[in-house]
């Protein structure tokens, strides 16, 4: 299933796409895309429904944040090891783990609005792991029966925020429409291998990121099961889990960051594409 939120900022509706790339109303049926009806139990019931049964939404809409209630936006730093190379940086032994403010999320087609006093402003494609069932201290083996689904994420960066003000990553990570996710959440059993993924990133038409979670140093079931013995994550978390090369902050000699008037689109295999107009903050 590709389970979505669509309407007006704070209005968010809860809908599925058919089979036709149609959006299905939900509103009848749960009264959003968070908590109980991200486990198991909640996903199957929302499989059985015939989606032709469901009221068809005509016309464009805005897509929001395809999860609502986000407890924990939880991502992972230097988890590529091409990326890694590209920074200069050791490839870490264990998961580097930050948190991003849950205000940072927006919907995948908002405008990303640079924070005041920024000069380094960056991208960051994403595959996202969207929790469905609490997991406490889980084992490897088991893990990966705790996510509901994946998305799309842009995990935005002010890279002077992040590593000259004091080595406070999540400050550099959190500013407002700093977390675009969506467009929708794709439930774990239509993606077949979360470890052999494209992803990619352009900014106004340049590709800059071309990609592959082939290449991430801990995948998707080792993250759930690490992160489980810190703290427990719960349905409708979110976990961020690492970006490839092509960053604008690994670019050689000369560094390119985001300015305002630009377009960025980022897509993942099977997952959707997002597209932000970057703006000032007013």
């Amino acid at each position: 299933m590709k389970l979505l939120r669509y309407g007006p900022r704070g209005a968010e509706k809860p809908g599925m796409l058919d089979k036709d790339g149609a959006i299905r109303d939900l509103s009848k049926v749960v009264d959003d895309i968070a908590g109980s009806v991200l486990t198991p139990e909640g996903l199957a019931k929302l499989k059985a429904l015939d989606p032709a049964s469901l009221p068809k939404v005509e016309g464009p809409v805005r897509y929001g944040p395809c999860v609502a209630r986000t407890g924990k936006f939880i991502c992972v730093g230097l988890n590529y090891s091409d990326h890694a190379k590209e920074t200069g940086a050791e490839p870490p032994k264990e998961p580097i783990l930050f948190m991003k403010a849950t205000s940072a999320i927006v919907g995948p087609d908002d405008e990303v609005m640079i924070p005041r006093n920024s000069r380094k402003t960056d991208w960051e494609v994403e595959l996202g792991v969207i929790i469905g069932r609490e997991a406490r201290y889980v084992s490897e083996k088991d893990a990966m029966d705790h996510v509901a689904g994946y998305c799309v994420v842009n995990d935005v960066s002010e890279r002077e925020f992040q590593a000259e003000r004091g080595g406070q990553w999540t400050k550099g990570k959190s500013a407002d429409t700093f977390g675009p996710i969506g467009p929708w959440l794709v439930t774990r059993d239509e993606v077949a291998d979360p470890q052999n993924l494209a992803l990619w990133l352009e900014v106004d038409g340049h590709r800059y990121q071309n990609g592959s979670t082939k290449t991430m140093i801990f995948g998707v079931r080792h993250l759930v099961h690490y992160i489980s013995q810190f703290m427990s994550l719960q349905p409708g978390d979110v976990i961020s889990t690492g970006t490839p090369p092509g960053v604008g902050l690994g670019i050689k000699p000369n560094p390119i960051f985001l300015k305002p008037g630009q377009v960025m689109r980022l897509g993942i295999e099977g997952l959707g594409e997002q597209r932000q107009q970057v703006i000032a903050t007013p």
